[in-house]
């Protein structure tokens, strides 16, 4: 097994959850793809039922084509509420386009699909030469029946916005709220029901297979989907992966702790980084254990200056965001050095504005957590390893604080498990991401066996797919018409990322010496 990249055939979110909520992308396989097996016919296409009529998307250069579908809010009560499903079809260039579309499933859990459809559109040009690209706003997103808390305020103050009383008072205020809608029972915006929801997509469009790309959370679904519907599948691209069983709130710690773990490692072994920040892990220490501390900080947005107690949780808070992306990590190294010397303006801007400049993702908050109350708390166990990183259990004490009272979906336990793949899967991870690290990908390759390969690319964050050659690499693998071929190539396509490189450190424009002398503490 490689590590650069590693390739494996499987065998037989802010103090407040604004953080978390960003849950988005000689030892080769040396062509053998074992034994082909033989595959069966595809099914034959339905007839379309669903009308589209022409639309424009945000940042799409061309027509799209949208509609609604009809659906019941209660699957066991089909004549009961109903809600409305929004599909886009990103239509193929070509004429003779191929009967297989791509149906991309967002993150989250709460992101709305249709409202990616720009950066989609981009990462999937090469797909977009002759298949379809299929968006569905999942129940609770977009359009989709949502559930929105319109709590994501950039200017609001920074104590509002860190703390966790304050937080919780907002949810248990959206929660009323959204109970009151007609479709407001939250017991109905689990994952299963929504893939249910999404082969009444596939349906409706006459489409009798499909190829299935998940990012971050749209793994979940992807593989939920693959098990209620494995014959619909053709190909399934698994960015980032987060499988039913990965009880995210606890799970962040551990992964958020080796990603800085690596940001240090990294320094230490870099000349360049090591001159400026010789001591930035041991500054990082000294800054936990200061904590608790007030401190004044500038507003990012309003430039304001506010006065807060910061604690060990909020710190935490920050720094998780930046971790998604080596880009945005390597400007830790200088912001813990400015912190540690009482000035903690880098470090609120860049926990801030990794996660969207203080507006989130766009992310629907009541359908975030009607599927972790549902999914992942009620798997929860106390005294895990979180209590053990420097990140603790923040995480997971806010998300039982706000499940507490959330109405919970039933869940089949066939849910939790992830059943041999029927067609071939490729699944993504970065290195050091610090929300879906390789180890996910691993056990979930491992329960996919022989058609599932898994790719670790080396000095990669949160979502992969968009780097470099490996939108390539993902487009070969669903173009390839031979199910053997398309997975015996890919470990030959992936080397393109062997050598991909990790940022450098973000220098101050000051010298070393200058820059590490004390300038004031906490104010």
């Amino acid at each position: 097994m490689l590590t650069l990249p590693r390739v494996r055939r499987g065998t037989a979110f802010r103090t407040s959850t604004r953080w978390l909520r960003g849950l988005w992308w000689g030892g080769l396989l040396a062509g053998v793809a074992g034994p082909v097996l033989a595959q069966a016919a595809p099914p034959a296409p339905l007839a379309p039922t669903l009308a589209l009529h022409t639309c424009r998307l945000k940042d799409v250069e061309v027509d799209a084509r949208c509609g609604v579908l009809r659906r019941p809010l209660d699957p066991a009560r089909p004549q009961g509420v109903q809600i409305d499903l929004h599909v886009a079809v990103l239509p193929a260039v070509a004429r003779r386009r191929q009967p297989d579309p791509v149906v991309f499933i967002a993150g989250g859990p709460g992101q709305s699909a249709i409202s990616l459809a720009g950066p989609i559109s981009q990462l999937m040009t090469r797909e977009l030469n002759r298949r379809d690209v299929i968006l569905v706003d999942q129940r609770g997103t977009g359009q989709s029946a949502p559930l929105r808390c319109d709590d994501d305020q950039p200017t609001r103050t920074l104590a509002e916005s860190m703390d966790p009383a304050g937080e919780q008072r907002v949810l248990q205020a959206c929660r009323a709220r959204l109970q009151k809608l007609p479709y407001g029972d939250l017991r109905q915006f689990t994952t299963p029901i929504a893939m249910a929801d999404l082969d009444a997509v596939r349906q409706a469009l006459g489409v009798a297979r499909w190829n299935v790309v998940g990012a971050s959370y749209g793994t979940r679904a992807a593989l939920e989907y693959q098990r209620q519907f494995p014959d619909r599948v053709r190909r399934m691209v698994l960015d980032g992966v987060a499988p039913a069983d990965m009880v995210l709130p606890q799970s962040f710690a551990t992964g958020a702790q080796a990603a800085l773990d690596a940001v240090f490692d990294d320094c230490a072994q870099d000349p360049g980084c090591h001159a400026t920040y010789p001591n930035a892990r041991a500054q990082w220490q000294a800054l936990l254990n200061s904590l608790p501390r007030k401190v004044t900080v500038a507003h990012p947005f309003t430039g304001q200056p506010e006065t807060f107690t910061l604690t060990r949780a909020m710190l935490a808070s920050l720094v998780l965001p930046p971790l998604y992306a080596p880009l945005t990590a390597s400007a830790l190294p200088l912001a813990v050095l400015q912190a540690s010397q009482g000035r903690f303006e880098a470090l609120v801007g860049l926990g801030m504005g990794a996660m969207g400049g203080g507006r989130g993702l766009g992310l629907a908050t009541g359908m975030h957590f009607s599927v972790i109350c549902a999914e992942d708390v009620p798997r929860m166990k106390p005294g895990g390893e979180a209590t053990l990183t420097d990140f603790g259990d923040f995480q997971e004490r806010l998300y039982r604080e706000a499940c507490r009272d959330w109405p919970r979906g039933a869940l089949p336990p066939a849910f939790y498990t992830v059943p041999p793949a029927r067609a071939p899967v490729l699944l993504l991870s970065g290195a050091v991401d610090p929300a879906t690290p390789p180890v996910h990908a691993e056990r979930v390759a491992q329960a996919l066996g022989p058609k599932a390969v898994h790719i670790v690319v080396p000095n990669s964050g949160h979502g992969v797919m968009n780097l470099g050659c490996l939108r390539d690499v993902v487009f070969r693998f669903l173009d390839e018409p031979d199910d053997a071929k398309a997975q015996a190539q890919v470990g030959a396509d992936a080397a393109c990322a062997a050598k991909m490189p990790r940022p450098p450190a973000l220098l101050p424009l000051l010298p070393p010496t200058a820059v590490s002398a004390p300038q004031g503490g906490a104010r």
